[in-house]
């Protein structure tokens, strides 16, 4: 039986089934960091207030996709429509063992207790996403936020935002009040039709990236970029944050590429804009392996 789709929750596109082999050969312990699983349905019930629909994308699927890119290891990360049941991720988590991880979406008041047993479960970070809202988007509520990070610090996590960092006045500031790391999805999501490198928000971006104790994934180009694959718009980015911090850069497929608005890519196109972006093959491999191994607990490869 497929969920009931409310009208503000429209079905997603599947991702393309028929991986292809990359270009890139892929080092031993390349890790996708930033993945979402979605169903199957009849198991796992979508939230009602979720704004997009996904179909199944199961972690079977996902796995055959990583052995075909020559992933070893991978992240996942609650998708919003599961809100803070983060059952399916550990379940999938428990199930694939210690070459996966998680960054889980918790309630504010979240206690020490299921923070305990979702570390257990392979937790090693907390998502705040504050893009995927019908309102109060890019809002960052620091009453809320300090309380919950000073709790994860204990456990060595740290703090994952999905925002759009040129919409976000003063993060620099707030990145400095925090416990923890602070992680940045999607090249910090600052779209390439505002300027892309040389925007204002994204030389911000930059500054915080340097500053220390922040990071970025390079995840979803097509979800910033105003064009089709290569998403060519977006490689002065990826060489603008290269420069300024390699070692606290990572990347991810973003797979199932929820809510896609382009023609959906192949993940092999996905792992091969690495080649561009990262040009260097020893950078490559610290962002595919060593930066995740720090990031994520991960034991060497």
């Amino acid at each position: 039986m497929l969920p009931t789709v409310p009208a503000t929750a429209p079905w997603c596109l599947p991702a393309d089934p028929d991986t292809r082999t990359p270009r890139l050969a892929m080092p031993a312990g390349a890790t996708d960091c930033h993945a979402h699983v979605c169903g199957p349905f009849a198991r796992y019930a979508y939230a009602a207030e979720r704004i997009y629909t996904p179909p199944d994308a199961t972690l079977a699927e996902y796995r055959r996709m990583l052995a075909t890119l020559g992933v070893q290891r991978a992240v996942l990360v609650q998708p919003s429509v599961y809100g803070t049941d983060n059952t399916a991720m550990l379940e999938a988590i428990a199930e694939a063992g210690t070459s996966m991880r998680g960054v889980a979406v918790v309630e504010p008041g979240v206690t020490v207790a299921e923070l305990k047993r979702l570390h257990d479960g392979g937790i090693r970070g907390v998502r705040v996403n504050v893009v995927d809202r019908r309102t109060h988007r890019n809002e960052i509520v620091l009453d809320e936020l300090l309380p919950l990070t000073h709790r994860i610090a204990d456990f060595g996590w740290h703090l994952e935002m999905l925002l759009q960092a040129d919409a976000v006045p003063g993060l620099l500031d707030t990145a400095a009040k925090l416990p923890v790391d602070l992680v940045l999805g999607h090249l910090g999501y600052v779209h390439t039709d505002k300027g892309g490198a040389s925007h204002a928000g994204f030389q911000d971006l930059l500054r915080l990236l340097d500053a220390g104790r922040s990071w970025v994934k390079l995840t979803g180009p097509y979800r910033i970029s105003a064009e089709e694959l290569p998403y060519a718009d977006v490689t002065a980015m990826a060489h603008a944050l290269l420069k300024v911090a390699p070692e606290r850069l990572v990347w991810g497929t973003d797979w199932p590429h929820v809510t896609m608005k382009k023609r959906m890519p192949n993940d092999a196109d996905i792992a091969d804009l690495l080649l561009d972006w990262v040009p260097d093959a020893a950078k490559r491999t610290a962002i595919l392996v060593d930066n995740p191994q720090a990031l994520y607990g991960f034991t060497a490869a």
